[in-house]
């Protein structure tokens, strides 16, 4: 009985642990939620992939210097659902950005809002479905991941 015991407790401790670290992956300690920056810039790449779709887009310094930027949202599943699609971007769009940043100061964040060239604007925090998704030719969800 005693080995039983111990091994249930054995057990219940990994499992713990693990889910502890899999809590923290999706915490927001990272970044500093009392602040939210809007800036222009241009696309550079749109990664739609899991776990969380990036954006990367570069806007000039008030110096004048070129600062790349990388900000994330949620995964694909929950994105289409908001009217994002794979094709929302294209590398040399302009657009406005407004995000969540990191505490440490680096050019990485949390999108909240995105304003397309077309002046659309894509909501990260919306769940509703807001029809088509933003570049969709035929408002098919499904245009909106990989054929195999």
């Amino acid at each position: 009985m005693k080995k039983k015991t111990a091994l249930v407790a054995a057990a219940t401790v990994v499992l713990l642990s693990m889910s502890m670290s899999l809590f923290a992956h999706h915490g927001t300690s990272v970044f500093d939620t009392s602040k939210t920056l809007t800036m222009k810039g241009n696309v550079t790449e749109w990664d739609w992939s899991n776990p969380h779709c990036l954006l990367q887009f570069d806007i000039k310094s008030e110096g004048g210097q070129v600062v790349h930027w990388i900000a994330e949202t949620q995964n694909p599943a929950n994105m289409v659902n908001a009217g994002w699609g794979k094709v929302s971007f294209k590398p040399g769009d302009e657009v406005t950005v407004t995000l969540v940043p990191v505490k440490n100061g680096q050019p990485f964040g949390r999108i909240n809002l995105v304003v397309l060239p077309s002046g659309k604007t894509l909501d990260a925090n919306s769940k509703a479905n807001t029809g088509d998704p933003a570049g969709s030719s035929d408002g098919s969800k499904s245009e909106n991941y990989p054929k195999r």
